[in-house]
């Protein structure tokens, strides 16, 4: 630390850092601290390292669990303060694709009305199409999410906003469950939720539709959330030089958000782990 202080006047502080092997955060934090006696020594250099692992996806909330979870037991303006200190911080979320086109079919009724609490697996499930625009192309992501622990439970990702694209992904969510009678799923009113041929999909499984209001994107915001998250926490991040490599991304991504990336409300567990927790309290 000394030696970089020593030396920023002459070099670029990326290549100090880079010749020390020392993380931007970790020196910011070194500097502001420098003099004096600093009891958070072990502790920034732990936040660092959780940000940098989970590819400065974590806010400090998810990051004080995880302190948590390593015997630091810290509030969260205390975790809050010491990134700020460091520069670290989460991204802006920008806004989603809308896939609404008018009435092409039936408009069912908003019977989920912003209840998206759920007592147990495949109870409600809530639906949406976001669309990616990379290297002046796009491509189109359905996913089906389980809000009891918020889990996505199918996607499917293509690069045409067709009927196909939900209608696949229905399939593979269906796949996933025995007895779907009495699920409620959830949708906005995009035209593919409105197509025949998806309402007797749902029909033909006994699975209750409901639909937001017109225009009314928190009627479906746990998903709005998803991939609010889902954008600032990978398109956002990264910058990609092929197709292949954002959906190779994209996918792992999912598998991260399901089964590693811990959930406030859950208390510091991931989707799947607070399942897992679930089905074993069960037995």
């Amino acid at each position: 630390m000394t030696a970089i202080r020593l030396l920023r006047p002459k070099f670029r502080l990326s290549f100090l850092l880079k010749a020390a092997g020392m993380a931007r955060s970790t020196f910011y934090y070194g500097a502001a601290t420098y003099g004096k006696d600093d009891k958070y020594a072990a502790v920034i250099k732990l936040i660092s390292e959780i940000y940098h692992l989970h590819k400065g996806r974590y806010g400090y909330r998810r990051i004080r669990l995880e302190l948590k979870r390593k015997g630091y037991n810290l509030n969260g303006k205390t975790v809050l303060r010491l990134m700020g200190v460091c520069g670290l911080k989460s991204k802006v979320r920008p806004k989603k694709f809308r896939s609404y086109k008018g009435d092409v079919g039936r408009i069912a009724p908003n019977i989920m009305r912003r209840d998206f609490s759920a007592e147990a697996p495949n109870r409600k499930w809530v639906t949406d199409i976001t669309q990616f625009t990379l290297l002046g192309q796009r491509c189109y992501l359905s996913t089906v999410m389980d809000l009891f622990n918020q889990e996505i439970v199918a996607y499917t990702i293509s690069s045409s906003c067709s009927l196909k694209l939900v209608t696949t992904m229905l399939k593979k969510a269906f796949s996933t469950v025995k007895d779907l009678k009495g699920l409620m799923l959830h949708s906005d009113q995009g035209w593919h939720y409105q197509h025949a041929n998806y309402r007797r999909m749902l029909s033909a499984r006994g699975v209750l539709q409901s639909m937001s209001r017109k225009g009314n994107c928190l009627d479906n915001a746990v998903m709005e959330n998803f991939f609010g998250h889902l954008k600032s926490e990978l398109l956002y991040l990264h910058k990609f030089c092929s197709w292949e490599e954002f959906i190779r991304e994209l996918k792992r991504y999912i598998l991260y958000y399901n089964n590693d990336r811990i959930k406030v409300r859950f208390n510091g567990l991931s989707p799947i782990e607070y399942k897992n927790k679930y089905y074993n309290e069960l037995i």
